[in-house]
This record gives structure tokens, sequence and C-alpha cells, in this order.
């Protein structure tokens, strides 16, 4: 993994990777045999992967050694306020700066395939990714039953924001966000206590 190579993906690139895609998307979703009825589906990923290619600023950072062996997936979020419908409560006055002034990114997906130095290769795709995008503060949603995925996230630095409740899918997620870079950091200060103060998890 010491030669682990990052590049951005188009839509068209994207695409032709699908199947490569769905594939670490299941090598990288670990469940439990009490956890049977929630195996990652490769049909369930390859549609949200259609859907979120036709987003307006979609983008996509791959990570490769000599296979295929991480992903990041997301879209810039407008500052109408779209992403948020559902937000348990009032969104945090510095998130609501940044969301209107166009710099907030969503990631929709980081894989990894399962390896020693999964981690330090997925910060380095979520990085690359905002970056990339010259974003000031990545968000992510994620169901607040897959402790797996929420603790990896949290040890990535992802901070709680809080919940969302979305009635089309009966599902409450769990907000996370990513602040990018040191004055970001500084204004979001707090948070994650005000938020694990507000809707523990």
């Amino acid at each position: 993994m010491d030669a682990v190579r990052l590049r951005r993906v188009n839509r068209r690139l994207a695409q032709g990777l699908g199947g490569r895609l769905a594939d670490l998307y299941v090598d990288s979703r670990e469940t439990s045999p009490r956890e049977a009825y929630r195996r990652p589906s490769r049909r369930r990923f390859l549609n949200r992967l259609a859907f979120d290619i036709r987003r307006p600023g979609f983008a996509m950072v791959i990570a490769e050694t000599d296979g295929l062996v991480g992903c990041a997936v997301g879209f810039p979020i407008r500052g109408d306020g779209f992403y948020w419908p559902g937000f348990d409560g009032a969104l945090p006055h510095s998130i609501e700066q940044l969301n209107e002034s166009g710099s907030v990114f969503a990631i929709t997906d980081i894989l990894v395939r399962p390896h020693p130095q999964d981690q330090d290769v997925a910060r380095r795709l979520q990085e690359r990714l905002l970056t990339d995008q010259q974003a000031t503060l990545g968000a992510t949603l994620v169901d607040r039953a897959d402790l797996t995925t929420l603790a990896a996230l949290r040890s990535w630095g992802w901070l709680d924001l809080g919940e969302i409740w979305r009635p089309i899918s009966a599902t409450v997620l769990r907000v996370l966000v990513l602040p990018v870079g040191e004055p970001t950091a500084v204004r979001l200060e707090g948070l994650a206590h005000d938020a694990w103060t507000r809707w523990p998890g």
C-alpha cells in the first residue's frame, strides 16, 4: 500500500469503472452474521452511483496500486439548503454560513479495500477530494444503525452534527462534517460536544 496512487476520475471513466467499484463496495463493507439482512447490495450501490454521476459537480478520486483499492465520491452542496431537510433542530450558525457560501461538499461514499493501512488511504482520499473541490467543509450522511461506518468516520476526524429524518426511506441518518483547514476547524470548535449533548448516538 506504500505505492498507492490517487487520481481524479470524470463521469465517463466512473461509468466505465462501475463493476470494479461495485466489487470494491462489497469488499469494503464488513457485516456480521447477525446483520445478514443488511449485506451490501451491488445493485443498490450501482443505482446510487448512477444517480450521483448525474449530479451537477460530481467528483470522484480513486486510489490504485496494481488494482483499485479505494475511492471517494461526492458533489457540491448548493447554498439553498436542499441537503438539510429533515434536520433535527436548527443548523449551527457556522454551518449555515459555510453552506450559504457554497463551500460545503457532500461525500456520498468513501470505500477502501480492507488492509492494515486502509485508514491512511481513506484519509488521503477524503482530503484529496475536498482539496480538489476547494471545499472548506465536508458533509456526509450515515444510517445511525451503521456503527462500523460511524466509528471509522469519527476516527478519521469527522464530527457529529446531529440527525436527519428521511421519511421516504423511513431512515434516521447521522450528519457528520469534516472541517478543511485550521480556520474552519476553529469556527467549528465545540461542535462535536454540542451535537453529542443534543443528539446522543
